[in-house]
């Protein structure tokens, strides 16, 4: 983290001493990312179609359906293992009270007495032992017998309790994600945005494979090394970053960019071009098949990779609504995303 920190302010130190000295005449790479209308702030578009307080309400709405929908599904899986059990203690209530009636039955045919009745039913000491441990026995086997029942029911409630709360909280879960997608529908609404969209793009279809389950924790800040600037990402971003070119989607990206609002300042987001040779103007094509798919790619694998929203073609896709018309101020193929797949994940 030092050396991604060192190096982000080695590039800006350079940057103000070429600033500085007036240096012209510096070569600009072939492919850039996309790059804001005005100025940071000035237009209150920065970079991403709207405003700092859209994609503000859109992370925020958008971040907590994901989290109650991953919670949802937890509590599912919970009330599934529940079930199974509950149906094991429920076969086993049967055989275990079976047993207990027939050594209650076999203890009263050999005697309620126990000893007693031991004693002055036998014709030889050797008998009235024998007669004593087996009574003995008998009793042992019935108490645990009973102790295996009380355990058995004691365990039947507790796993119907057990189902009883992930159901509860099934309930709550699906309540937050009822609200958070009313939030982000409503940013939408108050910007302008967010009228219902169909697949005029041509946008279903494609993008079928299937990303890889992560093997271990993908939480954390903006730590790891950004591949495609000189900025950082966090380790989600970068894990569906190599998931989309694993799966083929290997054209130009840029991901870091310091700006005032949206996911690229943070390492959350990342701008995939839809043209072999970077961001050009409007996808035509073979390059907007491409970003169709590659849409297509990061909704199919949405959960897996921790997708927040995608942009792309003048529309926006969020996990709790699906499309949505989306534009960004100016209308250049880069504010309104037609020549770029915007990716943002939590």
């Amino acid at each position: 983290m030092q050396y991604v920190t060192a190096r982000r302010r080695w590039v800006a130190v350079l940057a103000l001493l070429v600033a500085a000295c007036g240096i012209t005449g510096v070569a600009t790479p072939a492919v850039a990312a996309p790059r804001p209308l005005a100025a940071p702030g000035e237009s209150g578009d920065d970079g991403e179609g709207g405003s700092k307080s859209l994609l503000d309400k859109l992370d925020e709405a958008s971040k907590g359906y994901v989290t109650a929908k991953a919670k949802l599904q937890t509590s599912k899986t919970q009330q599934a293992k529940l079930a199974t059990e509950l149906t094991k203690l429920d076969a086993a209530i049967g055989p275990q009270q079976k047993a207990l009636n027939q050594y209650a039955a076999q203890a009263y045919t050999m005697g309620r007495l126990g000893p007693l009745s031991a004693l002055l039913t036998a014709d030889t000491s050797a008998g009235f032992l024998d007669r004593a441990q087996l009574l003995t026995t008998v009793a042992e086997r019935q108490n645990q017998a009973i102790a295996d029942l009380r355990t058995t029911r004691d365990n039947q409630r507790k796993a119907k309790a057990g189902i009883d709360a992930t159901i509860r909280d099934q309930n709550r879960q699906v309540n937050v994600m009822a609200k958070r997608k009313a939030q982000a529908e409503q940013a939408l609404k108050d910007a302008n945005q967010g009228a219902d969209s169909g697949d005029d793009s041509g946008s279903s279809g494609g993008g079928s494979a299937s990303a890889d389950k992560p093997s271990g924790s993908l939480t954390g800040g903006c730590t790891e090394d950004d591949p495609t600037t000189t900025g950082c990402i966090t380790p989600r971003l970068e894990f569906a970053l190599k998931q989309a070119q694993k799966d083929g989607f290997t054209r130009y990206v840029a991901c870091f960019r310091h700006q005032n609002s949206g996911e690229h300042p943070k390492g959350r987001a990342c701008d995939f071009a839809s043209d072999k040779n970077g961001f050009g103007g409007v996808a035509t094509g073979s390059s907007k098949t491409y970003g169709n798919d590659l849409s297509n790619y990061f909704i199919k694998n949405a959960d897996t990779l921790g997708v927040l929203y995608v942009i792309w073609f003048k529309r926006i896709w969020l996990p709790s609504s699906g499309w949505k018309a989306y534009s960004g101020a100016g209308g250049t193929p880069s504010t309104d995303h037609t020549n770029h797949v915007h990716l943002s994940v939590t």
